[in-house]
């Protein structure tokens, strides 16, 4: 495991970069007697390991972690950013080709909403994509019912506060009128969970189709519907500061018409 530093690392954090589950989770499989290290059963996550040590899970050695990765996925309207959904909806990991490896989403997209999603093998690159201190704009195309006048949208760009939520002031530009609906370009920071939908409401109108076509450098461009495309390892390497080993680019279409269950969670490697 090359990537471990000399003084070692947080056994949870090293099953997440190889791949086998984000941190949480692999707590949780420590705490259940699921890991051992160098041959003895651990029930404790506060361990700290090294390249010379011999992780186990479930039985099977724990080889080197995948190098940080990240995907660009276009989400369709209708499927639930959530490994397992209590009401038992379609999530974006039942979508997923087969042949990913196990990811995580950065962020999320409400089930009404589509456009650009982020997807890491990396625990520590999700966290990093999340961080408030990040600061990257996420822009959104927004299609509104009726029309607003400038000085409504310049609520939004001076900021305001929703049922005792405050949102920080938004890049908004009027599009086009169409029909009975207006086009919005709508750019946020900090991604408040339903904040466009909730600031339009504030402002008396509603959204009707939303769409992400950018996260941070991040660009939707033409990948259709359901399809991943993986980046590049230098691009991630330049637009994250992390290093890791050359990968393929490859562009997949989500084959979940061929599916005939919803059984495809993010994938767990070992």
């Amino acid at each position: 495991m090359t990537d471990i530093p000399k003084d070692g690392d947080r056994i949870a954090k090293v099953l997440s970069r190889a791949g086998i589950a984000s941190r949480r989770e692999a707590e949780r499989m420590i705490e259940a007697g699921r890991v051992s290290v160098n041959g003895k059963v651990i029930v404790s996550p506060a361990l700290n390991v090294t390249n010379d040590d011999k992780i186990v899970v479930d039985g099977k050695r724990v080889g080197e972690p995948d190098p940080p990765r990240i995907w660009l996925y276009h989400k369709p309207a209708g499927l639930v950013t959530t490994e397992r959904d209590e009401r038992d909806r379609e999530t974006v990991f039942d979508a997923l080709p087969d042949d990913l490896p196990r990811v995580m989403s950065v962020g999320r997209l409400d089930i009404n909403s589509e456009g650009l999603l982020l997807l890491t093998n990396d625990g520590g690159v999700k966290r990093k994509l999340e961080l408030p201190s990040t600061g990257w704009l996420r822009r959104y195309r927004v299609r509104i019912n009726g029309s607003v006048s400038e000085a409504k949208l310049d609520q939004l760009r001076a900021g305001i506060t929703v049922d005792g939520v405050s949102y920080q002031p938004m890049v908004v530009t009027f599009d086009r009128q169409q029909g009975a609906n207006a086009w919005l370009t709508v750019s946020i920071r900090e991604g408040k969970n339903r904040e466009i939908r909730r600031t339009m409401e504030a402002i008396g109108v509603t959204v009707n189709r939303l769409i992400r076509v950018s996260y941070g450098p991040f660009q939707l461009g033409t990948l259709k519907q359901g399809e991943v495309e993986e980046l590049k390892q230098r691009v991630v390497r330049d637009q994250l500061g992390i290093s890791g080993k050359p990968t393929p680019t490859r562009v997949r279409k989500s084959p979940r018409d061929a599916k005939s269950s919803k059984s495809c969670h993010p994938k767990k490697r070992s």
